[in-house]
């Protein structure tokens, strides 16, 4: 199988205008001649750079922070929503399967999901179920009801978001999937990220894409001005650096650890054809879920139900 990253700008806030870029980007990816491609964390609205990068925006009742949540909240994905329907189109034209993240919006809580679009399947979302450290100001947690993987003739793939990548039992319960490609959203594959990235091919035996991003703090800018120039989200992103704030990093890794591509800072698509024979020879040391797994000490529950809060009974 021919596999992409692509690494790219996304527009921030602006789902809509993301969307449109996200059809060319991706039309660039198709024309390689790969089967499957994956974007980095949170490319549908960006990564919420100022939660790092901006110093009063953990501040209690930030006019700043409120704006740019409010801000989210309107542009944020549903499911089904309508605005997919041209990437679905495309995808289902070519023949491809596409990982992408997004905000997402359920009720009135934000969520990260990194959402799996598949030819003539309906989309498979994985959301984030461990927002990490700041992100908590911004995203719900998710549940064990998108813990899954895609399972069709083009082998088994699945999903998981940063640092769920340090999510020993949520690993295991990959690894028990079967998966055989695995998309690693960052949102820059920093050395410790690529580790992480490296470490999860190894372990489960899996070829990994390590996809990030490319971010900069004036297009965060453009995009407030664009959605009417709210005041306080202005004055709260003019407290970033006026420089790159991600800088992409992506990998695409083999089940052994080898890097098979890797990305600069830069936005470029790189590609890497999977030799999928190597995850049998790998599997013949190492099956963290068969034969180095000591089912006997060991056992993992994993709860698939959906977690919504309230149950309404008749």
């Amino acid at each position: 199988m021919k596999t992409a990253i692509v690494q790219a700008a996304p527009v921030p806030l602006d789902i809509t205008e993301g969307l449109k870029r996200l059809l060319l980007l991706l039309q660039d990816a198709i024309d390689t001649g790969a089967e499957l491609i994956a974007f980095g964390e949170t490319f549908l609205g960006g990564y919420p750079l100022w939660l790092d990068e901006a110093s009063d925006a953990a501040k209690w009742d930030h006019p700043g922070t409120k704006a740019l949540h409010a801000i989210l909240l309107e542009q944020a994905v549903r499911e089904r929503d309508s605005r997919f329907e041209p990437l679905q189109a495309l995808v289902d034209k070519a023949g491809v399967m596409v990982s992408v993240g997004a905000h997402e919006r359920r009720r009135n809580s934000l969520y990260n999901n990194q959402i799996l679009f598949r030819s003539g399947l309906p989309p498979l979302p994985h959301r984030k179920l461990v927002p990490t450290h700041g992100e908590r100001l911004i995203w719900n947690r998710g549940d064990g009801s998108t813990l899954d993987i895609h399972d069709g003739p083009q082998g088994k793939i699945g999903n998981l978001v940063c640092w769920e990548h340090w999510m020993p039992l949520a690993r295991a319960a990959m690894h028990n999937q079967g998966e055989m490609i695995h998309v690693a959203a960052w949102p820059t594959v920093r050395e410790s990220y690529s580790i992480a990235s490296r470490h999860y091919a190894f372990e489960g035996r899996c070829f990994v894409l390590a996809a990030g991003t490319v971010q900069h703090r004036d297009d965060l800018l453009e995009s407030i001005d664009r959605l009417g120039n709210n005041a306080q989200a202005r004055t709260l992103v003019q407290q970033m650096d006026n420089a790159q704030l991600q800088f992409g990093g992506s990998q695409i890794i083999a089940p052994d650890a080898e890097i098979l591509a890797q990305a600069g800072d830069g936005t470029e698509i790189i590609t890497a054809e999977l030799d999928m024979s190597m995850i049998g020879q790998g599997l013949a040391s190492l099956d963290t879920d068969g034969h180095y797994s000591r089912a006997d000490v060991f056992e993992l529950r994993v709860d698939r139900s959906a977690k919504d809060g309230v149950v309404w009974k008749n």
